[in-house]
């Protein structure tokens, strides 16, 4: 009886051990929800998408976006912060959402403590294009209208207080100039504005490269450290005399308190899906540097980020409210 009873026990004991592995071993057993914070088709959303197909081959389950944008690609902040920490929602963790808390009197989420960091992911191409038709040459042409008329040239983004908005104003300060700003909940509408004739220029990532291909646009100016391939003949800030360098990483991330051994099966999944040759060739359409850090490089890239956008909005004195 005695012997049963040890027998028996240690059964339980070898059954408590192995239930979190059995149950780890599930994950997922449903869809994962992907909240992407701009809008379908732009550089942005292409890349997600690409990343959520690849990657629900080793996951098992489709990993479906959902975009949500607005609010300059934080509108997705709070409903992350605020799901459940199961592995079933992320979210595209981008510089915007590290920031936006610094620029309000009353922030929804602090970046640092709210979310389960990933992985980072890559960053964007930005630069500055105009219609074909625009009289707009090049910057130097572009920049001698805007001083001759303060304030009269406009700029489309994706948003107030977005990356690209503020390397914009930067840049007009450098250059003597006054632009006016016209944000848009994502980097196609802009684009689809310069084209209608509603704005001058779009300041933004790389969704415009293809109208400038098709000779619909003319890019002015890229803002990554060498001149990219496809776009040779146009110069970078530093060619331009700005020493400024501006690619805005992005990663994925989820709610806090994600099981490790969950963050990992996502962490290997995502990391698998960027460096596939489905993904690089979506990369490569739009120009995206490749900037993976993995779960602990990341999270502390995101504390140290918090830090210089709190010290860069407090040097500018930027609010929304």
């Amino acid at each position: 009886m005695e012997r049963l009873s040890r027998r028996t026990l240690l059964a339980s004991a070898a059954a408590t051990v192995t239930a979190p592995a059995v149950a780890q071993e599930r994950y997922p057993d449903r869809p994962i929800r992907l909240l992407v914070p701009w809008t379908a088709g732009s550089s942005s959303d292409v890349q997600m998408r690409s990343l959520a197909e690849v990657a629900q081959q080793s996951l098992g389950q489709p990993v479906v976006i959902e975009n949500r944008p607005g609010a300059s690609g934080t509108l997705h902040a709070q409903a992350l912060a605020a799901a459940r920490p199961d592995g079933y929602t992320l979210g595209q963790m981008h510089l915007s959402v590290v920031r936006r808390p610094f620029l309000v009197r009353q922030p929804l989420w602090n970046t640092v403590t709210d979310y389960t960091h990933i992985l980072r992911l890559c960053g964007w191409m930005y630069g500055v294009a105009v219609k074909a038709d625009s009289p707009h040459r090049d910057w130097r042409d572009f920049i001698a209208r805007a001083r001759a008329s303060p304030g009269r040239l406009t700029f489309a983004t994706s948003g107030i207080a977005t990356t690209n908005h503020l390397a914009m104003e930067e840049l007009a300060e450098r250059e003597g100039a006054q632009l006016t700003h016209v944000p848009y909940r994502g980097s196609s509408e802009g684009m689809t504005a310069v084209l209608s004739g509603q704005v001058d220029c779009i300041a933004d990532s790389s969704v415009w490269v293809p109208q400038v291909e098709a000779g619909q646009m003319r890019a002015l100016c890229v803002w990554t450290a060498d001149r990219v391939p496809r776009l040779p003949s146009v110069p970078t800030l530093k060619e331009l005399g700005h020493d400024m360098v501006i690619t805005s990483p992005y990663g994925l991330s989820g709610p806090k308190g994600m099981d490790p051994a969950v963050v990992r099966v996502l962490h290997d999944a995502f990391k698998a899906a960027l460096f596939s040759p489905a993904n690089a060739a979506v990369r490569g359409q739009f120009d995206m540097p490749e900037q993976y850090l993995d779960t602990e490089q990341y999270t502390d890239f995101i504390a140290k980020r918090a830090e210089h956008e709190r010290t860069m909005v407090q040097r500018l004195g930027i609010k929304l409210d």
